[in-house]
């Protein structure tokens, strides 16, 4: 039976899901904020990870990225409140294999665990509109931007980090390493994109998109 982790930092509505899902799967864990969530993946290593966007000290995105930093591969299925386009668009980013809202029914949630699992994508209609867009966008770009490229994937993502206004400390705490190392990281980023300080490397990430 296909193992699962339930995140959302509201007990009430993992209950409510719990009630929904243990039916046909077998709920494995469970948490309310990001760094427990990292904690319980990484123990029970799940098949699918049904995820709130937003928890008190980060996001679904910080969560997969913490997951992933430490060495699990698991698929992930965002279910949120939210049904804007910035909330899908950067969990999509991240890794998860599925978006789907709140409002959907017991059957609804059941059937997309069963099919992330089996390894389809799942969005509504009006979500997937937005994934498409986005994705569209990044395949009509002509060519890759050798800059950006010339950072590592660790530096894009402090990168972006920085760029948003985020502080040495709380990168350090969603990546899950020292701030020296995130001070390492900045300072390699700006050589290497021949920038100044962090206004310059957010008007840079503004220009191209990727904040």
């Amino acid at each position: 039976m296909t193992r699962l982790v339930l995140i959302d930092d509201h007990a009430l509505v993992r209950a409510g899901v719990r009630a929904e899902l243990e039916t046909a799967f077998t709920i494995v864990g469970e948490a309310g904020d990001v760094p427990e969530a990292i904690d319980v993946i990484v123990r029970e290593k799940p098949d699918v990870v049904v995820c709130d966007v937003h928890l008190p000290s980060g996001t679904a995105a910080d969560v997969i990225a913490g997951a992933v930093h430490r060495g699990v591969t698991t698929v992930f299925l965002a279910l949120s409140v939210s049904d804007a386009a910035e909330d899908v668009i950067a969990v999509i980013r991240a890794g998860a294999r599925g978006y789907i809202t709140k409002a959907t029914d017991g059957a609804g949630l059941i059937d997309a665990v069963t099919r992330v699992a089996d390894g389809d994508a799942v969005f509504s209609p009006r979500l997937a509109g937005f994934v498409l867009d986005a994705f569209s966008t990044d395949l009509s770009s002509p060519e890759a931007d050798p800059e950006l490229d010339q950072l590592t994937a660790r530096e894009q993502e402090v990168m972006r980090l920085l760029a948003r206004g985020y502080a040495y400390k709380e990168i350090a705490r969603r990546l899950t390493i020292s701030i020296k190392t995130v001070e390492s990281h900045a300072s390699s980023v700006l050589r290497k994109l021949q920038l100044s300080n962090r206004h310059e490397l957010t008007r840079w990430a503004a220009d191209r998109r990727i904040l």
